[in-house]
């Protein structure tokens, strides 16, 4: 090989060599300026609540400030796109629910964001089981008695959503298909607006996170009905199952997680896990989220790809079954 070609490329290899070292460099920094949480959804929801609690930690461990952006609308789709088309340096980050992510990206069609081209998902942060609620003046005390009641009425209630294609909305289809009820959609712009709904009487019954509604429920401004959990929640334990209450195959909930834009550095990613995944297991936010009804997760990147592959999977079928093409 030519003298000039050897210089060439030995000057081309520790070119390469510096960018490499430095972006290891970097990443072994990180974080070194603030870090922004997008939420999908306006403030009061699950995801905000937890990436309040989440951020506030990271900023202390961190010394970097978390801001907390809330991007309501389009069912989610503004935020989730926000995330996807920002630079993948750790510094922008999607807190959502992870269902709702998933739903959105199946039913949006051409045009929307694309699951595994552009986000890298972090982490599972809790899971927290949907309660199905009414307004107090809806004459029924427990699932059986709504169910017999929305029969003999059908469209007589309308259904408050936390926007069309989100997770909450598609439990109230899957609710829709397995008993035979019907009730009319009305599509928020998250979990807090539809609980503020029902509870105002706006609209009449809802799913929506433990998480963000359990303080209604408790202050007597919504009627809780039953939890959509396997089995019951330790907080509620008087409260009964979906499933106990004679829907089968009835198990739906609020996945919460976080996602970063696709081609984040797994180091970053990594990062990001393990430090969350500290948090959500201290005594202080571990009895935190307990007594409100949510578990902890802190489910490894990995497993969270899994988790919203399958949820991709499960709803596509309800659509599939419904002949619900668009979720409409």
């Amino acid at each position: 090989m030519p003298t000039k070609h050897i210089v060439r490329s030995a000057a081309l290899i520790a070119a390469t060599t510096c960018v490499a070292a430095s972006a290891v460099a970097a990443e072994a920094d990180y974080p070194v300026k603030p870090i922004r949480f997008v939420i999908a959804n306006l403030a009061g929801g699950t995801s905000d609540i937890l990436a309040r609690v989440i951020g506030a930690k990271l900023s202390d461990t961190w010394k970097q400030q978390v801001i907390v952006d809330n991007r309501p609308g389009a069912s989610g789709l503004i935020g989730n796109e926000i995330v996807a088309k920002s630079a993948p340096d750790g510094y922008t980050f999607l807190v959502a629910d992870l269902g709702s992510t998933t739903i959105t990206a199946l039913t949006h069609g051409k045009g929307a964001v694309d699951l595994q081209r552009d986000f890298s998902p972090v982490t599972i942060i809790s899971y927290s089981p949907h309660l199905f609620c009414v307004h107090p003046s809806v004459p029924a005390a427990n699932v059986k008695q709504f169910i017999a009641l929305a029969k003999k009425q059908p469209g007589k209630f309308n259904f408050a959503t936390a926007g069309q294609t989100t997770a909450p909305h598609f439990s109230g289809m899957l609710f829709e298909h397995l008993t035979g009820v019907r009730w009319e959609y009305i599509p928020g712009k998250g979990g807090a607006q539809a609980v503020l709904d029902v509870a105002s009487g706006q609209a009449d019954v809802l799913f929506n996170g433990m998480l963000a509604t359990v303080a209604y429920v408790k202050s007597g401004r919504l009627k809780l009905l039953a939890v959509s959990s396997e089995k019951r929640n330790a907080a509620l334990p008087d409260t009964p199952t979906i499933l106990e209450s004679g829907v089968p195959d009835f198990i739906t909930g609020s996945w919460q997680g976080i996602i970063a834009p696709g081609k984040t550095p797994p180091e970053i990613v990594a990062k990001m896990h393990a430090e969350t995944r500290r948090i959500l297991f201290t005594a202080e936010v571990k009895e935190k989220l307990s007594g409100q009804g949510a578990e902890p997760m802190g489910s490894t990147p990995a497993e969270t790809a899994e988790f919203m592959r399958r949820e991709r999977e499960r709803w596509s079928n309800l659509l599939r079954v419904t002949g619900n093409k668009a979720a409409q």
